[in-house]
């Protein structure tokens, strides 16, 4: 399919461009790449001004009426994307389902995830909240809803490396928590001034995966060794989301954040006093992850703007199922916390 008639079905027009005001060309292609001279943002309102990424969010710099980047056409209702923005509501309904089963048990102290504890209670509403800090970026289209979304982001994914890391460490409950609100106060705070990468090139969202793994490898196979050879860990998962070693060493200027790959052996000191079941609800949580995140690909019209299961009219979009699929991995993850038991029954956790 030509580009016109991808633009065409997806319902974008592109308007004329301003006759030249002088003797110059508008626009040459060379090499593949368009440079343009002249030509400034304008629509029927006049000229547009706001810098993406800064002062306007990514999703405002499209109109209504125009496919979002996330493929479902921007709407002027209550929701700009209603299918992206209401399909939140499975994190809702999941963080939910897991506070009324804590809610019902007693704390015995030999789980974390038994009980309404500082910790279960916290992953639950942490996965609550996925819902309406992404429903607040599909939704309304501006920073601070991006900014929310961001920081929902960060609030779930920082808890199972820091959980691990208490394991490995012998923190207490109240330096977990501490660890982690700071965590989560910084990056609430810079991302704001500086946007989710900080200014620095710096995903925390992704690194967490990264560490995340990586503490999951030592709390099974800890010893010195271990944790000396666990930060290779890190890039075979980035390999497996396509960045090979090969890239990294390349780039290692772009890819300097890798270097967090070897905090989980650093922090490790002790060998984990209990064990997970990871059958099936871990392998079911990453099934889930690994699933949502191929369908988020053919979702994303910045990076498959070709994408066969893009279609903006239709109220199954890619990205809503995206959401669904999610929520069923942090509910499976919650399950699978569930399965941690002492090897020492006489001592809790």
């Amino acid at each position: 399919m030509d580009t016109n008639s991808k633009l065409t079905e997806m319902g974008i027009i592109l308007p004329e461009a301003p006759a030249p005001a002088a003797n110059y060309i508008p626009y040459l292609e060379a090499a593949g790449l368009v440079f343009i001279s002249g030509q400034v943002s304008q629509d029927e309102n006049g000229l547009i001004t706001g810098v993406l990424g800064d002062n306007m969010s990514v999703e405002e710099g499209y109109k209504i009426g125009e496919s979002s980047r996330w493929c479902e056409r921007i709407s002027s209702g209550y929701f700009r994307e209603p299918s992206n923005a209401l399909s939140n509501i499975g994190f809702i309904l999941c963080g939910i389902f897991m506070v009324w089963i804590l809610s019902r048990e007693e704390v015995t102290g030999q789980n974390f995830f038994i009980g309404l504890t500082s910790i279960s209670t916290l992953y639950a509403f942490a996965s609550i909240f996925l819902g309406p800090g992404s429903l607040m970026m599909h939704g309304t289209h501006t920073v601070w809803g991006a900014w929310i979304d961001n920081v929902s982001m960060v609030a779930y994914i920082i808890i199972p490396w820091l959980l691990n890391f208490k394991i490995l460490n012998g923190w207490s409950e109240n330096q977990f928590l501490k660890a982690y609100f700071i965590i989560l106060f910084l990056f609430s705070f810079f991302s704001w001034f500086y946007g989710s990468e900080l200014g620095i090139g710096f995903s925390l969202f992704g690194v967490s995966i990264g560490l995340w793994v990586i503490s999951e490898f030592l709390y099974n196979f800890y010893s010195n060794s271990m944790r000396f050879f666990s930060g290779f860990v890190g890039y075979l998962v980035l390999w497996i989301f396509g960045t090979s070693p090969y890239d990294v060493a390349l780039n290692i200027q772009e890819f300097w954040w890798t270097l967090f790959f070897w905090l989980p052996g650093l922090i490790a000191t002790q060998r984990p006093e209990s064990k997970r079941k990871y059958n099936p609800w871990f392998f079911a949580g990453c099934f889930f992850y690994i699933l949502a995140f191929t369908i988020w690909l053919q979702g994303n019209m910045m990076i498959n703007p070709d994408s066969e299961w893009c279609y903006p009219d239709s109220i199954i979009q890619p990205h809503a199922l995206w959401h669904i699929i999610c929520a069923l991995a942090t509910l499976s993850f919650f399950f699978f916390y569930r399965t941690e038991k002492r090897l020492q029954t006489n001592q809790s956790i």
